[in-house]
């Protein structure tokens, strides 16, 4: 990182609130961001994540994906020169890998498709510079994996998060600094390599909270780096460096439910937290970056976005969206009305002056956020 970058970082981590609202408090509601708000239940509700075991392969150095699936827990590490999945046992060590020679760019995210296909999303792209993005589908067996090339139809996004619905339709979410995280998917059937296109379909943001961890201070708790669905896809969750959300899923619309409210889940202390999974019963694993972090749990988790909020047992309908993304807002027949123009919009930003500010820096901070990959 250069000295002007390093600089803006540290700005960020010292001065949080020159870009970001007041963060919500442990026990409190995020505000509205992007359209979702985060559900208030009573304290000790939400369990507290609990130690599994330690990943203490030095091979598992930078884990940035994760999946589980019949007792197993499937890692992937950003960066490297070949396709890897390493499976783990209860115990965190190493009891296999699944190798493939394809070359990927960047490594952000492991998801499970229903018919349990591991899908790599090589969509990290720090820079915006890629011209496409990448999904290696990886069998559980021997055979071999296939590569699939993708493009945006806005041009080069940074991304760390990806989730597979249960008609095996891979969806990619972005990492924003600003604003809300799109939410893409292919706009018509994968073709190997492709490209093939990917059309916008949603959005999702989270207002900053005070939970403990992250690379970045306060604006580490905004910024989406992994996703997850329930083996039985009734629950999605989003995660970012300091929290996961759980969003209920109807009738398998993922971009329905992010216009939902979901629950938060604090996951604190992680350093750089950016995998996510569920197990089969619903219980959500996670893990930081870093030689000797700890597996962690929240039991159950699944089931607190399936019951009714503690002061509200009804949940708000999510708002409807065609396969082309397009909400009753866009298009001017009804919807909630535009409140950005008084500089107070749903990004989460307080004034226009920070709105202003934080756009000057973006940039930078973004290049000090990641490590630097190979590329």
């Amino acid at each position: 990182m250069n000295g002007p970058a390093l600089g803006v970082v540290t700005a960020v981590l010292l001065f949080p609130s020159a870009l970001l609202p007041a963060p919500a408090a442990s026990g409190d509601s995020p505000g509205p961001a992007g359209g979702t708000t985060a559900r208030t239940d009573p304290v000790g509700s939400v369990p507290e994540p609990e130690v599994r075991c330690s990943f203490t392969d030095d091979r598992l150095d930078e884990v940035s994906g994760l999946a589980a699936r019949d007792g197993d827990v499937y890692a992937v590490n950003d960066g490297g020169t070949r396709v890897e999945v390493f499976v783990l046992d209860d115990a965190c060590a190493v009891r296999d890998v699944l190798r493939h020679p394809i070359d990927p760019y960047d490594v952000e995210d492991l998801a499970l498709g229903p018919d349990g296909t591991l899908w790599l999303g090589d969509t990290g792209d720090n820079r915006r510079r890629r011209e496409t993005v990448a999904l290696h589908a990886v069998p559980r067996g021997d055979a071999g994996a296939t590569l699939y090339r993708l493009t945006y139809p806005d041009g080069p996004h940074d991304a760390e998060a990806l989730v597979v619905d249960e008609q095996g339709v891979p969806h990619i979410i972005t990492k924003d600094v600003l604003g809300a995280s799109s939410v893409y998917r292919p706009a018509g059937p994968l073709a190997a390599p492709g490209p093939t296109p990917l059309e916008e379909v949603g959005t999702v943001s989270h207002s900053p909270t005070d939970t403990p961890g992250g690379p970045v201070g306060t604006l580490g708790s905004t910024l989406i780096t992994g996703a997850a669905l329930a083996r039985d896809g009734s629950v999605l969750a989003v995660r970012t460096y300091t929290d996961a959300y759980l969003y209920p899923v109807d009738d398998g619309d993922l971009p329905a439910a992010l216009e939902r409210e979901p629950v938060r889940v604090p996951l604190p202390d992680e350093e750089q937290g950016e995998s996510l999974a569920f197990t089969d019963d619903g219980d959500l694993v996670s893990v930081s970056e870093g030689v000797g972090s700890p597996l962690r749990v929240v039991p159950d988790a699944a089931t607190l976005a399936r019951a009714p909020a503690s002061d509200d047992a009804t949940d708000p309908a999510p708002v409807p969206r065609s396969r082309s993304g397009t909400r009753p807002e866009d298009t001017g027949s009804g919807g909630r009305a535009d409140t950005a123009s008084d500089g107070t919009g749903e990004s989460g930003l307080a004034t226009l002056p920070g709105v202003l500010v934080a756009l000057g820096l973006a940039a930078v901070v973004m290049a000090g956020l990641g490590r630097l990959r190979r590329r």
